[in-house]
């Protein structure tokens, strides 16, 4: 047996996360993917960078800080190889690539700019497909700060995939016009159109949270009649109570309703009445994509 240690850093829009996994490699034997350690650091720089155009200092200062931290933690945890992605927040700042460099220099952290075609080709490579049945179809998505990816998977192959500027710090921030649900709702309709069976599969420390608070066992779908329930309870309760009643993170008490109204809305478009919550994201698909990359 020899087991490896691979990590990967999302740069979010909401915030920034360390996950580190031991690939567990043994003769004649699938290779095993097991988390041990996740991190997450609620660096919130969409407030930034959608409101602003900029990344502040303040936030520079403290990306910074985790960047080294992180390096560190690897460091100590004896880490193989990382690969580091960034999202919309630091893709649209106009000075992204200027705190993209101070971060190599002080960190010696390289961070790579994405967009939402490699995100969701990134998170794609997870292990989506073994959940996945060939006899339905389901609608991926993946519900970030800033942007939302969303994938049709039918008979068990990618048949679409396409990303929009809609995220849960942007709604936050009232800067998603009509336009823009407008055309997710023409398109969501249009790829859908004649499917049956079709359910979605949800990705995003928002739905992830949610799943926990309906007390559902691991595996077990949501109903987007529990789903629009909960979003009204939500929506009833006060920022403080969404905190000390539902023990909430203050960063997470805030986006949770906006990343709900997307997946009501694309249930409601696409017909979905369950959504799979299956614990997968972008951080597990870049260390994929990197194992594999560097598989020896």
């Amino acid at each position: 047996m020899n087991i490896r240690k691979f990590a990967a850093i999302d740069v979010g829009s909401n915030a920034i996360r360390l996950l580190v996994h031991n690939v567990i490699e043994e003769k004649d034997k699938e290779t095993k993917f097991r988390k041990n350690v996740l991190i997450r650091v609620p660096v919130r720089l969409g407030e930034d960078s959608f409101t602003k155009g900029a990344i502040s200092e303040f936030n520079t200062e403290r990306i910074v800080k985790t960047m080294k931290s992180f390096s560190l933690l690897m460091e100590v945890i004896g880490v193989e190889k990382y690969k580091a992605c960034a999202t919309s927040a630091m893709r649209e700042a106009r000075n992204g690539n200027k705190v993209i460099a101070r971060i190599l220099k002080e960190s010696g952290i390289a961070i790579e700019l994405i967009n939402g075609k490699e995100e969701a080709s990134i998170i794609a490579s997870t292990d989506l497909k073994k959940l996945i049945q060939t006899d339905q179809s389901y609608l991926y998505i993946d519900v970030g700060g800033g942007s939302t990816e969303f994938t049709l998977f039918t008979e068990g192959s990618i048949k679409v995939s396409r990303s929009f500027k809609i995220g849960t710090v942007r709604l936050l921030n009232n800067m998603v016009n009509d336009d823009i649900w407008n055309d997710i709702e023409t398109w969501i309709r249009k790829i859908t159109k004649g499917t049956s069976k079709i359910s979605i599969i949800g990705s995003g420390g928002n739905i992830n949270k949610l799943h926990k608070l309906s007390g559902r066992r691991e595996g077990e779908p949501l109903s987007n009649i529990w789903l629009n329930a909960q979003y009204n309870f939500l929506k009833s309760m006060s920022y403080e109570d969404r905190i000390s009643e539902l023990g909430l993170n203050p960063d997470r008490a805030d986006v949770i309703i906006p990343a709900t109204r997307i997946f009501l809305s694309s249930a409601k478009w696409s017909g979905a009445r369950k959504i799979h919550v299956p614990k997968i994201g972008l951080s597990d698909g870049i260390i994929k994509t990197l194992y594999y990359a560097n598989h020896v």
